[in-house]
């Protein structure tokens, strides 16, 4: 065979086109998150356990409205300090979008934001054992400010890195068994805390020893992220300033009609929690606010996680989160209704555990609803608009519901916060199909072979 033969049977091979070499990517970076699924799995859900047993103690809607109330005996400061938190979660999801989507690992940028709330509900505990009274709404305030700011960070950086280390058809599971068994320390500590910390008065202000409590619970949970492996995703996008991503809204906005009605609906039903603040105050009036009926009601609210987020959990692997944003919301306005009937401490457990189920219902959903429209690369920004939009309506309505409350009355406080809700359900029965039914993602196609 000649030289000028050889060259031409022994062309090189034509190189791969960017395409096909993009979805053999893809499909290695799935195979290192199904590699990597047992350890993040178990990090996961003890950071979860840990985490949310302290958070509820704060945001549960006992602890700190009952605190508010007994230092002001007024439901206006309770509205003006959740929608001070409101008003930081609404804040800064952009933000936190901005800063970890040009990242191939958020989870150094989520230690430093979760480290921050971490010592904003250190400062509320401080603010109870040295404070006088005259400064502390207002110290409590501004620190529910900065907490809320971080946690709407947190909320963008964290969803996205469940995104990235938890494959879809394991987060309802993932999220079912760290709800419930945070539910059951949730409750276990709410418990001991009304009964053996709030009654007797530790250390001379049983609430803020509660808070102290709920600072070392969280901070040991944050810890637990130390055992992630967080892969590296093959692209992510060029850095863009909060001003430069704003303006992509518009378009993010157009070119996907489902997933803004989701926000839309998301934001009628956030508009519901006007009434949370308020639960507990409603029903100390008709029972008396006590430790007791603390040690009662607040486990009832947080059990109701343990006993029903493995069911949403369950429900959201088979048929998605749609059904369970659904189901969720329709139990929380029936247990709203069960609470208005009520006049004994049973038929308030009762419906507090109702309360509880629906409210842990919907924010398992809400949140990771969103994870399952359009593309990873534009994730942080979908779930940055959706947190903001909800937070914004967030901050305005426990400010509405206390002005309803004291014009009118509680019952129909709760009344308007159902009707809010009952046009959430509307939205997403009418206008939004379940996303998990549409084309997949080229992160999530099928790989070539």
């Amino acid at each position: 065979m000649t030289r000028r033969s050889k060259e031409f049977t022994e062309a090189p091979p034509e190189e791969d086109s960017p395409e096909t070499e993009l979805r053999r990517a893809e499909a290695a970076y799935d195979v290192q998150v199904r590699t990597d699924l047992p350890r993040n799995f178990v990090a996961h859900l003890f950071h979860g356990l840990f985490g949310q047993t302290g958070f509820r103690l704060l945001n549960a809607p006992t602890f700190l409205p009952a605190y508010l109330y007994l230092l002001t005996g007024s439901e206006f400061s309770i509205g003006i300090v959740r929608s001070a938190q409101a008003v930081g979660m609404f804040l800064s999801p952009i933000l936190g979008a901005t800063i970890i989507d040009h990242r191939k690992r958020v989870l150094p940028v989520g230690f430093v934001v979760g480290g921050s709330m971490r010592l904003s509900i250190l400062g509320i505990a401080l603010v109870g054992f040295f404070l006088p009274v005259e400064w502390a709404v207002p110290a409590i305030s501004a620190l529910m400010l900065v907490f809320g700011f971080f946690m709407g960070m947190q909320g963008v950086i964290f969803s996205f890195l469940m995104s990235k280390v938890i494959p879809v058809d394991r987060r309802g599971f993932l999220l079912g068994l760290r709800n419930f068994l945070a539910g059951l320390t949730a409750s276990g500590v709410a418990y001991l805390g009304g009964r053996y910390l709030v009654e007797p008065n530790v250390l001379g202000n049983g609430y803020a020893t509660t808070f102290l409590l709920a600072f070392v619970l969280t901070s040991f949970g944050l810890a637990m992220l130390l055992a992630i492996r967080e892969p590296e995703p093959p692209r992510v996008r060029d850095p863009a300033s909060v001003r430069d991503r704003l303006r992509e809204l518009p378009e993010l906005l157009r070119s996907d009609r489902a997933f803004t009605l989701y926000f839309v609906a998301r934001a009628l039903a956030t508009m519901g929690r006007m009434a949370v603040p308020f639960y507990f105050v409603y029903a100390g009036r008709e029972i008396g606010i006590s430790g007791q009926s603390l040690a009662i009601l607040t486990p009832s609210f947080l059990l109701a996680n343990s006993a029903t987020n493995l069911l949403w959990g369950w429900i959201a692997d088979r048929t998605g989160f749609r059904l369970v944003f659904l189901m969720s919301i329709g139990l929380w306005i029936v247990a709203a209704l069960l609470m208005m009937a009520s006049s004994d401490t049973l038929g308030f457990a009762i419906a507090f555990f109702g309360l509880g189920a629906g409210l842990g219902g919907f924010m398992m959903s809400a949140q990771n609803m969103v994870l399952e429209f359009g593309e990873r690369e534009t994730l942080p920004l979908r779930i940055a608009v959706a947190n903001s939009t909800s937070e914004l309506v967030g901050a305005i309505g426990p400010l509405l519901g206390a002005g309803i409350a004291i014009v009118w009355n509680h019952e129909v406080l709760f009344c308007v916060a159902i009707a809010f809700q009952l046009a959430s359900i509307a939205v997403v029965l009418l206008f939004v199909d379940e996303p998990r039914a549409r084309p997949p993602r080229l992160s999530e196609a099928e790989p070539l072979s």
